[in-house]
This record gives structure tokens, C-alpha cells and sequence, in this order.
């Protein structure tokens, strides 16, 4: 954490300050608020997870509309501008996961308790809403603050394999009255937009993602974490909020802070990977040309459509955080196919959510803007740098756990995608475990989207480094 410039420690002022806070006398100014209490809200999270960020209700309307409302932690209620708190939220600008500890943004006392949307008592928060139409196309709405109460904290993988047809009705929706009409009513309403963006050409990417199993400090495996049919319910509320955030700044015409991904550099890249699978992408980027590439190669070879989507993704570019002034065109994201995007649903654990909030709480209370544009620029250089440094830190715990779990299989071959090769290095990926490191023999010629048989040369786990030797590769 040192390294890569973050903070891992809160400093007495800062706990000091958390410390003070009492949960009934929040210190900051909050605006009157609707009571939304009697809504059957819920969360759907990590099992493990405590600083809960969002609730979600859903409500058909005559029309054949569904009227969505995604409620979001006020957490800039109790992190004043300024204080110390916020001067260390600012400077990591994210909670890091590493898989063995997580770094938070907040100290827990605050995001696993009293700003966090646990089910445990009434809740302050800031709710987004807008309609989604029979075709699955939204339409933004009203941003006002609320009370609110969560009435069932569900967990990922058990209301993915209900929705899923995998198993029972979880207990934890049986025992709210009217949950599982809610849940459903979610699922049907996500599915419409899922489609309606597909159709608008987002690109549906899956990647393999893993996280080191431990067992006292023994690295056991290299866990998979899937997307399933409750992370798609969750992604698409969210981004249906994010997009009210944008709309509703836009129309106060107050300067924001968006959430990018450009029209991708390395559009070429993708055009030679496309090739190789004998399907002809057009010169300039075409978002819906590539959506229909990945959607002929999930229908062909679905086992091998996670590589193809970390390929491709890796040629996308990484998002950003831009500065967007009133009045301004929107620079967009390319891979979710929409001109309008920001980050607004996860203040307990990014910062940018948090500096969005300010925004809008001083539109609705009518006082001037929190910051300046000079600010804005500056904090969305610094949480660009800071994303990409966290994801650094992840890669490494996660490739030093690799190293030791790969330690005793020095001399095995594995098959492999290459993920980077540039004049820095060649980079692969094994399938199982599933992990990254770097070619460092029989490389030459080798370029992203190749599949490979690779041999395991060294490991080093203090380093973070696993080498390999490329023994062959695989035509199409």
C-alpha cells in the first residue's frame, strides 16, 4: 500500500473523529428528508459485506412502466468537507480488496456501522429515480433525500442461484412479506434494460475473476468469483442510477465528475483479434460491430469467452474520471454504449461517489457548489492515478498468493491467453489456476488474444513475479 502511495493506516485524528460521531446526531446539515421506511427496501451484496452502500425498491406503474429507486448512504453526513476523515478518503480515494486484507476508504466504525445501510434501524440517504419503459429504455427522475430501512441483506450467490432456477426461494426473502414478489419484480425490470443496452450495443464482457483462499496463512486456492443473474440486478439498477446523477447535475447545470471509457486507442488490436476468429471488424470503432464479435464468439466457444473478454478488454484502455462542465458533451463509455455515466452508488467506498453527493445535496439545499472546476480537474486526475494504483495492489497479493499456491509446479505446462505484449514484457494468462505472469522465453511474435501452452519457470512471492516459457501455440 506503501508503495503504490496510499495511507493504510488511520491516524488518530481520524479515529478520534469517527469516534465522536453518534449515530442518532449525525454532525453534519441534513435537508428534510421524505420517510421511505415502510418500503420493502433491500441489498444484495457480498456475503461478508457490512459497508452496505445502496437499497433498491422497485414499483410498477398502470403505464406499464417500472419506477425504480436506488437509495445511497449519505455518507458526506457524517465526513464533513475538510476534516480529517475526509482528507484520508480523499488521499486513498478507494477502499482496496486485496483478497487477504482489505484497506478501507472509512474506518469501519463508519462505513460497517453507522453510515453503512445495514438492516438494523432507519437510515439516512439520497435516493435516484427514474422509470424504465416497457422496452427497457429509462427515463431519469427526481433526486430528494430520504429515510429509509433495509428489510433483508441478501447475499450475491444465493438470490443468483434462485433467480437462476438453481434452487429455493432463499429464507431470507421468504421471511419478509412481499420480498419475492420485489426480488422478481427487479429481475423482470433489470432484464428489460439489460436487453434495451445490448440492443444500443454495450458490450456483455465476462472475465475470469479469483481471489486467494487462505487457511491460517497456507494459500490453499485461487477461489473464481461469477457473475450470475443478482450481480447483473445489482449492475444495471446502478447504472440506471449513476445515469438519474448525470441528468439531475446536468439539468442544475452544475460541473460534475464523470466516468469515461474513451473511444479505445487500440481499436486496431481488436480488429487483428477479431481476425484471428475469422470475423471482419470495421476500421474506425464500431461499439455495435464489436458487440456482435463477442456475441458470435459466446454462442461458438462460450468456455473460451473469458479470455476473449480479458483480451479485449485489456485493448479497451482503462476508465477514467474526467471533469464535466454544465452545458458540456459528455465524453461517454464506450463499453457500456452511453453518452451519460458517472459513480454515485458506493460513497462508503469511493471517493468520487462521495464528491458527487456534495454536488448534488448543494443543488437540492440551494448553496453553492462544494468545488470549484479547477477542483473537480484535480481530484479526477488524482482518483484516476489512485484506481490504477489500486488495482496494482490487488494484482500483486493476488499474484503473490499465486506464487506460493504455483511454487510446487515448477516445470508443469498450462494452456494460456496472452494478455499484453509490448516492448516492457509479454504477459499470459493460465486458465487454472487462474492467474497472470510474464513470458520471459520463446516470446517473439506473440501478441494479445493468442492462445498458448506455456511452461512454469520460477516463482518468486515476495516479488510478485511468475515466469513462464512459451513451448507452443494454438492456430485457429
Amino acid at each position: 500500500m506503501e508503495q503504490y502511495g496510499f495511507e493504510p493506516r488511520f491516524s488518530r485524528a481520524v479515529l478520534a473523529e469517527v469516534d465522536a460521531i453518534e449515530p442518532g446526531d449525525p454532525p453534519g446539515q441534513h435537508l428534510r428528508a421524505q420517510d421511505l421506511s415502510s418500503l420493502i427496501w433491500s441489498s444484495i451484496d457480498n456475503w461478508d459485506s457490512e459497508d452496505l452502500d445502496q437499497l433498491e425498491y422497485c414499483e410498477e406503474r398502470p403505464d406499464g412502466r417500472v419506477r425504480v429507486r436506488v437509495a445511497i448512504a449519505d455518507v458526506d453526513l457524517f465526513v464533513p468537507k475538510g476534516s480529517a476523515t475526509d482528507r484520508h478518503a480523499a488521499n486513498n480515494g478507494t477502499s482496496v480488496y486485496t483478497g487477504v486484507e482489505t484497506f478501507p476508504m472509512l474506518p469501519d466504525r463508519l462505513s460497517k456501522g453507522i453510515s453503512s445501510l445495514l438492516p438494523d434501524g432507519e437510515r439516512l440517504a439520497i435516493v435516484m429515480e427514474y422509470d424504465v419503459l416497457p422496452d427497457g429504455s429509462t427515463e431519469s427522475g427526481a433526486v430528494y433525500p430520504a429515510r429509509v430501512l433495509n428489510h433483508a441483506k441478501l447475499v450475491y450467490e444465493e438470490i443468483g442461484a434462485w433467480l437462476e432456477g438453481k434452487s429455493p426461494v432463499p429464507e431470507a426473502v421468504t421471511r419478509v412479506p412481499g420480498l419475492e414478489e420485489q426480488v422478481r419484480l427487479q429481475h423482470r425490470t433489470i432484464r428489460r434494460m439489460r436487453e434495451h443496452r445490448r440492443a444500443s450495443g454495450a458490450l456483455d464482457l465476462q472475465t475470469i475473476e479469483a481471489e486467494p483462499v487462505l487457511e491460517g496463512e497456507t494459500v490453499r486456492e485461487l477461489a473464481l468469483v461469477e457473475m450470475n443473474e443478482a450481480r447483473f440486478l445489482i449492475e444495471e439498477l446502478m447504472i440506471g442510477a449513476n445515469r438519474t446523477m448525470v441528468a439531475f447535475l446536468g439539468e442544475a447545470r452544475v460541473s460534475m465528475i464523470e466516468r469515461v471509457v474513451r473511444v479505445p486507442k487500440f481499436w486496431g488490436g481488436i480488429v487483428e483479434l477479431a481476425a484471428k476468429h475469422r470475423f471482419s471488424l470495421p476500421a474506425n470503432p464500431d461499439v455495435r460491430a464489436l458487440s456482435a464479435f463477442l456475441d458470435e464468439r459466446r454462442e461458438a466457444d462460450p468456455e473460451r469467452f473469458p479470455d476473449l473478454s480479458l483480451a479485449v478488454i485489456k485493448l479497451l484502455g482503462p476508465g477514467e474520471y474526467v471533469r464535466l462542465s454544465p452545458g458540456g458533451e459528455p465524453e461517454g463509455h464506450f463499453g457500456l454504449a452511453l453518452g451519460d455515466y458517472t459513480h454515485a452508488t458506493a460513497p462508503n467506498r469511493r471517493y468520487v461517489d462521495v464528491v458527487n453527493q456534495r454536488a448534488v445535496k448543494a443543488v437540492l439545499s440551494r448553496s453553492r457548489p462544494p468545488y470549484t472546476p479547477h477542483d473537480l480537474d484535480e481530484i479526477a486526475e488524482h482518483l484516476s492515478d489512485r484506481e490504477k494504483a489500486a488495482k496494482k495492489v490487488e494484482r500483486f497479493v493476488q499474484k503473490a498468493a499465486a506464487a506460493v499456491l504455483l511454487q510446487r509446479r515448477i516445470g508443469e505446462e498450462f494452456e494460456g491467453l496472452i494478455t499484453g505484449a509490448s516492448p516492457k514484457g509479454t504477459w499470459v494468462r493460465i486458465i487454472s489456476p487462474p492467474t497472470e505472469g510474464r513470458v520471459m522465453d520463446c516470446e517473439a511474435g506473440l501478441s494479445v488474444g493468442d492462445h498458448v501452452r506455456v511452461r512454469l519457470v520460477s516463482t518468486d512471492p515476495y516479488r510478485g513475479f511468475i515466469d513462464f516459457e512459451c513451448t507452443g501455440r494454438e492456430d485457429y
